[in-house]
């Protein structure tokens, strides 16, 4: 009789493998039939260890996010360069991918539950619980849980632990990389928040388009570099330093007077086209 193979979580592998795939198989659209999602830089994925690599990356929604990173990442492991064309990358994805999220999330429902399963390593935020601020002590057992997946695999950690865009980073993201020394990629994602709803469950708008940007990996110095510098290293990597947000509201108002001209001209030929 064979042995049941589980990941170090207890998750069996054969379960969590046609997880990904149904799921794979129903958010495929999200990002290339809806919507579009445009990747550039993928092609690092394919040079890094196996092991003990942390993702980090902006906060946009609560699971549109992971999910296609899980495509993306899959994808760019199969031979493809920025592109998620032809889910036939699902049929042997790669299983020890993990990524945070907070224990209340993944516990709100059933789909949340079997999203867990694909790979969440659940903890409990110290700050926020049940839409209040609270100030409680990290568990240890959450730290042990992410060394855990750093040492199998890889893990995808959104390090401001929110969705709302220019929040601070936690601390506790510099602390894991200086703990456990692994390769540091930055994430920057956008579009997700005009596409889906804040779950990422819903399609709230459709013809969106989407990004993701993968960085080359974080020059850290683990041993001498203070938490301060990690952190700021961590905002600018994921463009969130309060520097950007400045730059983010000016293409927002140049957005808004573009769309004001454009709607004065359509406005115009409306009215010629009448005569």
């Amino acid at each position: 009789m064979k042995l049941i193979k589980r990941n170090p979580f207890g998750h069996i592998l054969f379960i969590k493998l046609w997880v990904i795939r149904i799921l794979g198989l129903i958010s495929h659209r999200r990002y290339r039939g809806f919507n579009e999602l445009q990747i550039d830089g993928s092609e690092i994925l394919r040079d890094l260890p196996d092991k003990n690599v942390l993702f980090i990356s902006n906060h946009q929604t609560y699971f549109a996010d992971v999910a296609s990173m899980f495509h993306v990442f899959n994808a760019a492991l199969n031979e493809r360069v920025d592109s998620i064309q032809n889910i036939g990358y699902l049929w042997k994805p790669k299983l020890n991918i993990y990524f945070v999220a907070a224990t209340e999330t993944m516990k709100s429902g059933l789909l949340p539950k079997i999203f867990a399963y694909a790979g969440s390593v659940s903890v409990e935020r110290t700050w926020r619980s049940k839409g209040e601020d609270i100030n409680r002590q990290v568990k240890m057992s959450d730290i042990k849980n992410i060394g855990i997946a750093l040492k199998d695999g890889w893990l995808i950690t959104f390090p401001q632990g929110t969705t709302t865009p220019f929040k601070p980073i936690r601390r506790g993201t510099a602390h894991i990389i200086k703990t456990y020394k692994p390769i540091v990629v930055p994430i920057v994602i956008d579009g997700f928040r005009r596409s889906f709803d804040k779950k990422g469950l819903l399609i709230k708008k459709r013809g969106i388009l989407q990004s993701m940007v993968i960085k080359s990996p974080l020059e850290i110095d683990y041993e001498n570099e203070s938490i301060e510098s990690i952190v700021e290293k961590i905002e600018y990597a994921i463009e969130q330093h309060p520097s950007f947000l400045k730059v983010s509201k000016e293409e927002e108002i140049k957005t808004e007077d573009y769309q004001q001209q454009e709607d004065e001209l359509n406005k115009q030929r409306n009215f010629w086209n009448s005569y």
